[in-house]
């Protein structure tokens, strides 16, 4: 019974966590602020989801979200960021993270300068091979993403000043912004998803 209810406790804080950290992010993050790397309660919003993996309850999030452990380019510090994940390949278990501040988010500038150290995505945790993507692969997410979920592209483009309106150009400014990294577990360690069925 005891168990039940921690199970329940924790399945409403993932899911009022995720919602709030969402909402709360998406109401402060004015055109302005998105320009600018993230600051005081918006800082705060996109940290919140980092005490979910602290509890051992990141799992519950799938693999819609994922903690990156990554050394400071200048520190050397180790550093933990939540990051949502656009597109997660179950067949090779490669996630796709984007960096909506570009080349000045700090998690993407210490990647550039030092590997990462671990990813926890689904409940698991690996040291994974990353790799940026090229501003053609970066064009192909963002058209992918559109398709899956249109208003939250809308929303994102928006917000970094890009009006969506389905031509290249629209599609081609909004890639222009942005900078994706994909992780994947080491090739000796990847496996086949449950439920796989090879057509």
């Amino acid at each position: 019974m005891r168990h039940r209810r921690s199970l329940l406790f924790g399945l409403l804080t993932v899911g009022l966590g995720l919602f709030a950290w969402r909402r709360l992010a998406t109401r402060l993050a004015s055109r302005r602020m998105l320009r600018e790397r993230p600051r005081g309660l918006l800082r705060l919003a996109f940290r919140l989801p980092i005490v979910l993996f602290r509890l051992n309850l990141g799992w519950l999030a799938g693999h819609r979200a994922l903690l990156l452990t990554h050394r400071g380019r200048r520190t050397g510090r180790l550093h933990r960021t939540v990051l949502e994940v656009v597109r997660y390949d179950p067949f090779t278990e490669e996630s796709v993270v984007v960096s909506g501040w570009g080349e000045r988010s700090d998690w993407y500038r210490n990647l550039r300068a030092h590997p990462a150290v671990e990813v926890q995505t689904g409940g698991e945790r690996y040291v994974p091979a990353q790799r940026m993507l090229t501003p053609d692969e970066v064009y192909g997410e963002i058209v992918d993403y559109e398709r899956r979920y249109p208003r939250y592209a809308r929303i994102f483009a928006g917000q970094l000043g890009v009006r969506l309106d389905g031509s290249e150009d629209a599609r081609g400014a909004f890639a222009a912004r942005v900078r994706m990294v994909a992780f994947r577990p080491p090739a000796d360690t990847a496996r086949v998803p449950r439920g796989f069925r090879p057509r």
